[in-house]
């Protein structure tokens, strides 16, 4: 049993970092402050030609379509081998949506299992102390980031895309002008912020089970002393 309780910890506690990481991922991606904000740091708009308003189109349909509510949002702003990439890149974004609601079936059955075996203070100490392991990986990616970060933004490509249309011609190309890499660098470090945001909340949470439960528990024993 005590093993089995074990994987049942494992497998809450990949289940909430899936759910806390693909949060923290549509938080950033789907804000648009942040595009515009991005488009007057690195002098986006001199390279376009296009003004705050001509972007501020073209952003929004970059995040309806990354959100699967319009498949065509992009076919007015970008040549054909953008438009494959963004394909590539949604494909990505469904799978993440699919192992979000996944994760949250997963994560939801493991507490109901082990709030009706009465062990609410097992499950939260345990959840609270394996989500950290999240934050140990946050600080070897932030290492490999601050290194070289062009090198790894490439094995991410290398690793999620078979193909090479992520590679854009920076001259011709309107998705690679308006998303640089210092875009990329800025919203890597906001996703992980946010990541850190609900990492904590679900420990919190975890806590709050684990108090609960000590009291559950000290209250029994008190009453059965009599």
């Amino acid at each position: 049993m005590r093993t089995f309780n074990i994987a049942l910890i494992v497998v809450l506690v990949v289940s909430v970092s899936i759910i806390a990481l693909v949060m923290a991922i549509e938080e950033n991606t789907y804000d648009l402050d942040y595009y515009m904000d991005s488009y007057e740091e690195n002098g986006v708009y001199d390279v376009t030609g296009k003004t705050p308003e001509e972007l501020e189109v073209v952003s929004k349909d970059i995040i309806t379509y990354l959100k699967g509510s319009d498949d065509s949002a992009l076919d007015r702003h970008f040549n054909e081998r953008e438009i494959q990439h963004m394909e590539d890149v949604l494909q990505l974004y469904e799978l993440s949506r699919v192992l979000k609601l996944a994760s949250a079936l997963f994560a939801l059955a493991v507490v109901f299992w082990f709030l009706s075996k009465e062990m609410a203070g097992f499950m939260g100490k345990w959840m609270s102390i394996g989500l950290f392991a999240n934050h140990l990986l946050l600080i070897v990616m932030v290492i490999l980031v601050l290194t070289d970060f062009t090198r790894y933004f490439t094995v991410f490509h290398e690793i999620f895309f078979d193909n090479d249309l992520w590679i854009l011609n920076p001259r011709t190309d309107l998705l690679i002008q308006i998303l640089p890499e210092p875009f990329f660098i800025n919203i890597a470090g906001n996703i992980g912020i946010s990541f850190i945001k609900y990492l904590s909340i679900a420990q919190l949470i975890g806590y709050i089970f684990y108090k609960k439960g000590k009291y559950t528990i000290g209250r029994f024993k008190s009453k059965k002393r009599y």
